[in-house]
């Protein structure tokens, strides 16, 4: 609903025809912005909503049922030199001048998103008050979000306090996270696991790896677990990035395992990868992009978390359990490993019982 600002400047919804939310990250970071796209469209069903993301992270946003079109920043741009950016910049323009937007919603502090609404001049916009920034980048919006720094307050809420600024109060019921993964994808994830032998809640996924190599659990730790869910009588199917690092550290877990689990590692587009989470009866991972997309799909997911906060980072919306260090009261510190080194002790120190006692409450509701 839309309640009374105390400020006097809600934006008024029945005015916006078109509007445009920004979110130039990562594809965690993406995914935990998806309420904003529902919340909007729940109390502004007229309006078109857009979204601006980067070109590897649009598999999060297409086919949101909220979202209007997806236009696309290339970081490849760079490579083309200065005329073929310029020529790609230029035609992104283009796209987004057409669209006649009334609204903007930048959800990061990127500069990009202030240059747009200058040069695009939409009538209401919304973007994060950033300490240390210049009056050009005040200017460029009509309201300016209080910037939570807050390591309690999840980053879906987060986000949604872009649409508090403007004077919409999101239910409860509202807030979850969407991600779907279409037919193509289901049917290709479907093939892949009938030659399995499985189908849909037949089995475990486990996502070991994260392009951050201090969030993840060793190696061995992830050996001991899969063997005991084996044993048990699950069905275990591995994924992983097709970058070298998550490859070897996928082969090394299937080298330590009696029984190799079953893998799709490397091949999965984003919205495969989503499709068979979607068709799991569980998720087990690391603070990763996969992990949000277990919360985004509503697949009980199993938490293993270290350095980062697992408040503000967390699976969202779902049967969920974290599973984390209570003997290290340093986390969550944000440092990349202790001491910078890569290896976080917070992580070392778990172990497989406790994660295996998590899997089992979520696998009993």
């Amino acid at each position: 609903m839309q309640i009374f600002n105390p400020l006097g400047d809600a934006v008024p919804l029945g005015e916006v025809r078109r509007a445009l939310v920004i979110k130039l990250r990562h594809h965690g970071d993406v995914l935990v912005s998806s309420p904003v796209f529902s919340v909007l469209k729940a109390h502004a069903p007229q309006v078109e909503i857009d979204a601006l993301v980067y070109a590897d992270t649009a598999e999060m946003v297409t086919l949101h049922p909220a979202i209007a079109r997806v236009h696309t920043i290339d970081r490849k741009w760079k490579k083309l030199g200065i005329v073929g950016q310029s020529k790609a910049e230029l035609a992104l323009y283009n796209a987004l001048k057409s669209r006649g937007y009334d609204l903007i919603i930048h959800l990061t502090e990127h500069w990009r998103g202030a240059w747009l609404c200058r040069l695009l001049k939409p009538r209401w916009s919304v973007g994060p008050s950033v300490g240390g920034r210049s009056k050009r980048w005040k200017q460029s919006f009509t309201h300016l979000q209080t910037a939570p720094r807050n390591a309690f307050r999840h980053m879906v809420e987060a986000n949604l306090d872009a649409l508090r600024r403007i004077g919409i109060q999101p239910a409860p019921e509202e807030r979850r996270m969407c991600l779907i993964p279409g037919l193509a994808a289901e049917a290709s994830v479907a093939a892949h696991l009938q030659g399995f032998g499985l189908k849909g809640g037949d089995f475990i996924h486990i996502h070991p790896a994260s392009r951050w190599f201090f969030k993840c659990w060793p190696v061995d730790r992830m050996v001991a677990l899969i063997t005991r869910l084996q044993v048990e009588g699950h069905a275990v199917v591995l994924t992983a990035a097709p970058s070298k690092d998550e490859q070897t550290m996928l082969d090394a877990i299937q080298a330590g395992l009696a029984q190799p689990a079953f893998s799709l590692s490397g091949v999965l587009s984003l919205k495969e990868l989503a499709a068979l989470t979607q068709a799991a009866k569980l998720f087990i991972g690391v603070d990763s992009a996969p992990m949000h997309i277990a919360a985004a799909v509503g697949t009980p997911t199993v938490a293993l978390f270290g350095p980062s906060g697992d408040k503000q980072w967390g699976p969202w919306g779902i049967p969920f359990r974290v599973v984390s260090s209570t003997q290290h009261p340093c986390r969550p510190c944000g440092i990349d490993g202790c001491g910078g080194g890569k290896l976080s002790d917070c992580l070392v120190s778990l172990g497989a019982d406790e994660v295996l006692a998590a899997a089992h409450e979520l696998l009993a509701l």
